[in-house]
């Protein structure tokens, strides 16, 4: 592998039982995507998602790849006509994120629920611009909370026109919004966990928060219970930590596009035969069209 570039598409930290920092690389070019542990690799050390490295000898135990820190040279930040460039997803222009929250807030009626949308939709998308939503499921990297965000809203734009029922589209606006923000603590901006992760967790942070500004609003305490249940119901089930399983329309209508947008970004990311834990099984790669 001596002089190959790769690009690093996530990466998440830790530490040995001895206390010695490591690495776990996920990095891909155009013909592989491959996971290499990296030993004594502190957490502010490059290279950091988005970023070019050399490996010069990485060991094989059974499948499972690893090297020492000085097996490996960081090169940087690629130049926007590199080939490996685009193997990281960027975060999305604010003009498309405006447009998106604008056409949505064409399908609302509630005029405080539409004013805390556009206040808070401009509100969060610099922050969100900068953090990953996940530091190796989905959504990686520096943005990756913006894109993840905007694809859900995306996805409700075109599902609610479709859905033959009584569903307070506002409700499902705001809580794709904020069903995440708490990862901003949850995270530092390179993907670190960070302790709020471990005492309060990210849909607790988000679904209070929410639960504060409605209030602060006036917004009738009834709805507010109902907006800060599609929050506290996003992961759908117990399982998989969610606080509360969804009981209303819109609570479910989050969670089912959480889980479109979180699972098929996993896919994305992953090599070929690679073993998906989200997906509890391996990813394979789409038929090649000839011509």
């Amino acid at each position: 592998m001596n002089n190959i570039e790769y690009l690093v598409v996530s990466r998440s930290n830790g530490t040995t039982k001895t206390g010695a920092p490591y690495a776990s690389l996920k990095v891909a070019n155009l013909l592989e995507t491959i996971n290499v542990a990296v030993w004594d690799m502190k957490p502010e050390a490059s290279p950091q998602v988005g970023q070019l490295v050399v490996f010069y000898n990485i060991k094989d135990n059974d499948g499972k790849k690893s090297c020492d820190v000085r097996d490996l040279k960081a090169l940087g930040d690629p130049l926007l006509d590199h080939p490996l460039y685009n193997l990281v997803p960027r975060p999305i222009r604010r003009d498309v994120w405006d447009d998106t929250v604008n056409h949505l807030l064409s399908y609302c009626s509630d005029e405080t629920l539409k004013s805390i949308i556009s206040e808070f939709a401009a509100r969060f998308y610099e922050p969100f611009s900068q953090y990953p939503a996940a530091t190796a499921m989905h959504h990686a990297y520096p943005g990756g909370l913006l894109n993840h965000t905007h694809q859900m809203l995306r996805m409700l734009d075109g599902l609610y026109p479709c859905l033959p029922y009584e569903v307070k589209v506002e409700h499902c606006i705001l809580a794709i919004l904020f069903h995440d923000s708490g990862k901003m603590n949850e995270y530092g901006k390179t993907g670190e966990s960070q302790p709020d992760m471990y005492l309060l967790g990210h849909i607790y942070i988000g679904a209070h928060w929410l639960n504060n500004i409605l209030d602060s609003k006036g917004v009738d305490k009834e709805e507010t219970k109902r907006i800060v249940h599609c929050v506290l119901a996003h992961h759908g089930t117990r399982e998989f930590g969610s606080p509360v399983v969804p009981c209303t329309q819109e609570a479910i209508v989050v969670s089912m596009i959480d889980n479109l947008s979180a699972k098929t970004d996993t896919w994305e990311g992953a090599g070929d035969m690679e073993y998906m834990n989200a997906l509890g099984t391996k990813k394979v790669k789409p038929l090649k069209v000839e011509g």
